[in-house]
This record gives structure tokens, sequence and C-alpha cells, in this order.
């Protein structure tokens, strides 16, 4: 297995973790030649500002790439369903009971609406997956174990 290492630069005193890649093609982006821009995305959450969340930073090489990716960003639908359930997820990660629809509502900062819809939303995409893929955790027998 290679070692994956940052490029070698002719940057004197450079901080080697300063660098990032280009959403569009991959490539090793020295942190001050990086461009970014905030895009919209239903599926973003930011890990601490509640604020950002339905934005993601895309980072580029050049002007070009950048402008592919928010083309790419801007023709992708945005769902608000996909981030109230995501903020519903988020909230409720360190309870191991049941939480009233009223208090998931306070705890996500969402109308009561908007919090049963995430969770609507979120069974749905579960039971679309479990459809195709099965039950991961499930007593389901193999058709050799049959």
């Amino acid at each position: 297995m290679a070692d994956i290492e940052p490029p070698a630069g002719d940057r004197p005193g450079g901080d080697v973790d300063a660098y990032d890649l280009c959403d569009q093609c991959g490539r090793v982006v020295p942190e001050e030649d990086l461009l970014g821009i905030l895009v919209p995305d239903s599926s973003a959450l930011h890990a601490t500002d509640p604020e950002l969340d339905g934005k993601r930073l895309v980072t580029a090489c050049c002007v070009a790439h950048l402008d592919t990716l928010v083309d790419e960003y801007r023709r992708r639908p945005f769902v608000p369903e996909e981030q109230w359930a995501a903020k519903v997820c988020r909230a409720l990660a360190g309870y191991d009971e049941p939480v009233p629809l009223g208090t998931v509502a306070a705890l996500t900062g969402l109308s009561e609406q908007q919090a049963q819809e995430g969770v609507d939303w979120h069974n749905a995409r579960a039971r679309e997956w479990q459809e195709r893929y099965g039950d991961p955790g499930g007593d389901a027998a193999t058709e050799e174990e049959q």
C-alpha cells in the first residue's frame, strides 16, 4: 500500500496540513490556492452550527471546476424533508427512549409538522432500503440456512 502524503512543494516553511482536495477532480491543492463556495444541499448537516444546515462547502482548484460544482448543485433538488429528517436524527442521537413530537420540535427548532414530515421522510427511505437490501439485523434466514 502506498503512503499518501501532500505533494512535495517549493513552499518553504509551508504547513503540511494546509492542503485540501478539489471536489471536482480530486487534485491536492494548497489551502491558499483553494477556491470555495457554499452551495444549497438538503443532505448537508453542519457539525456545530445549525444555521449552516443545508449548505455544503465545495472546494475547487480553479474557477472552471468551481463553476462545474455550482452548476451540479444548482440542478440537484433541495428536499426540505431530507433536511428536517437530518435535524431530527441529530437531535435524537443522544436519546434511547421515545421522545414526544413536541419535544423533538423544540430540540430541532422545527414546527411539529416539519418534524413529523422529517420523521416520515426518514422512515420512507429506511423502508426503501430494507425492500432493496433486506434487513441487515433481522432474523431472516438465508436460503442456504433453510
